[in-house]
């Protein structure tokens, strides 16, 4: 291949989305021949498993989610453009993106697709509105002024029935986010807030932990389910199973138990952390290729993480299905790192014939209930309490981008866990009412968390009423 020089052309690799996956792909490209775009939606990489400590005050967005281009600014070969991937050209060998009105083409040798997965609400995308699921860092602020208000909303309310709504808290599945979402509500109430305000208790508090399984952690199960749920329940939370949401309003969730008995919980702040759903960019390639979907929109690819009838296109991490496994960090970078290294081999003429499958390297899974307390699986060995907290720690910070960011998260955790006090206690109106701000901005109005009845005010007043309505509607 050659440009318009005439001189020879390196091999051009675009990897989409700036997660586990894509940046330990393009880390794994740092030395190879080759040019390499990282185009990706936002201009961070989230270390996604901590977002729940942004929504509860203990760690800051800085700590974990460091500016992608001072992660690869030494990295010369490569590039990074922000944009929304629009659309995945197989036979031209583009990706169109697009950014504050601008569009962005961009061609391919070889693509290197991990955009990942967002919240699914099994067809109920209005439930959103009520319930803001935890997969970016606007998620996480804006849950964590729903949740701070909450408490202070009920500091003024002098109604009874009001502030139990107020202090009832509802996290909508029992997977590790969830577990450790409701664990830490149940912190702040009893541990961090006591004491700090004068009309009532926050002890009072209820966080209710709800999921349509039979089990906390179903995938962890036995031992480390047992572990999980009584820690839990020592702490307060009330493990509600068997129970399907059915609806989501303002004031509360509609739920229907195994036995068919539907029942309301009055609850004002709500989270939604139950169920994934792949990037729509894999069904742009099942269209284009012989490739096939699954429900969750995962793409089912071949051993060597390519999709079928195109071996230099590469689908990893949550965005993949391949013998069923797992959407964890760990089987992200692992892919990204395969795909860059079959990449490299072939640059330097290795035949794709050679290709070996991926094989996972099971490095075990693990989630923290609160302070001093997790649960931890590596193999067949099962670890809980203290010692699974340790270990949860350390991983954690060894995988946390950047020498300045491992300082910050000790020093923030430090301070959280051996005290009371929390260093991320700051809300603000804009982070909570900013979704829907977007959403009028953007035409969106109604779609997704939908409108209110302030929208028909002049802005002005607009601002003035939000401010006053339910910090945490």
């Amino acid at each position: 291949m050659t440009n318009e020089s005439g001189q020879p052309q390196r091999h051009r690799v675009v990897v989409i989305g700036s997660g586990f996956g894509g940046l330990f792909a393009v880390q794994k490209l740092k030395r190879a021949d080759v040019d390499v775009t990282l185009i990706a939606k936002t201009t961070h990489h989230l270390f996604q498993p901590l977002l729940y400590q942004v929504a509860t005050g203990i760690l800051s967005e800085g700590e974990i989610a460091p500016a992608t281009r001072l992660v690869v600014r030494k990295q010369k070969n490569t590039a990074v453009i922000l944009g929304d991937v629009q659309r995945i050209d197989l036979a031209a060998k583009t990706v169109v993106s697009s950014a504050m009105n601008m569009e962005t083409v961009t061609p391919y040798d070889s693509l290197i697709v991990a955009a990942g997965a967002g919240q699914s609400y099994f067809g109920n995308d209005h439930f959103a509105k009520y319930a803001p699921g935890m997969k970016t860092i606007d998620d996480a602020l804006e849950l964590r002024g729903r949740i701070l208000g909450a408490f202070e909303q009920a500091e003024l309310s002098q109604d009874d029935d009001a502030r139990e709504r107020l202090m009832t808290f509802v996290v909508v599945g029992a997977g590790p986010t969830g577990v450790e979402l409701a664990g830490q509500i149940a912190e702040l109430a009893h541990r961090t807030l006591v004491g700090s305000f004068r009309n009532f208790d926050t002890r009072d508090a209820r966080v209710i932990l709800l999921d349509g399984a039979d089990n906390v952690l179903p995938v962890y199960g036995g031992k480390l389910s047992a572990s999980a749920t009584k820690k839990l329940e020592k702490m307060g939370v009330e493990i509600q199973l068997g129970a399907m949401v059915t609806n989501v309003n303002r004031d509360g969730l509609a739920v229907k138990d195994k036995d068919g008995t539907e029942r309301e919980i009055r609850s004002q702040c709500k989270v939604w952390s139950a169920g994934v759903q792949a990037s729509p960019l894999g069904k742009q390639l099942a269209d284009q290729s012989e490739a096939e979907i699954d429900r969750a929109g995962r793409v089912l690819v071949n051993p060597d993480l390519s999709i079928p009838g195109h071996s230099n296109v590469f689908v990893i991490g949550d965005m993949m299905s391949l013998d069923k496994l797992p959407g964890l960090a760990q089987v992200a970078m692992q892919g990204g790192q395969y795909v860059s290294k079959n990449i490299m081999a072939e640059n330097k003429g290795r035949s794709i014939d050679e290709r070996k499958p991926f094989k996972y390297w099971d490095k075990g899974s693990m989630a923290t209930i609160s302070r001093f307390s997790a649960v931890a699986k590596v193999g067949k060995l099962e670890l809980t309490g203290f010692i699974a907290w340790v270990i949860w720690l350390a991983i954690h910070l060894m995988y946390l981008v950047g020498y300045r960011s491992r300082l910050a998260t000790l020093l923030s955790w430090s301070t959280t866990f051996f005290g009371r006090g929390r260093g991320q206690m700051t809300i603000t109106v804009q982070q909570v009412l900013g979704r829907q701000a977007m959403d009028r901005l953007t035409g969106n109005v109604g779609v997704g968390h939908g409108d209110s009845p302030t929208q028909q005010l002049p802005p002005e007043q607009q601002a003035a009423a939000s401010t006053e309505k339910d910090v945490a509607s």
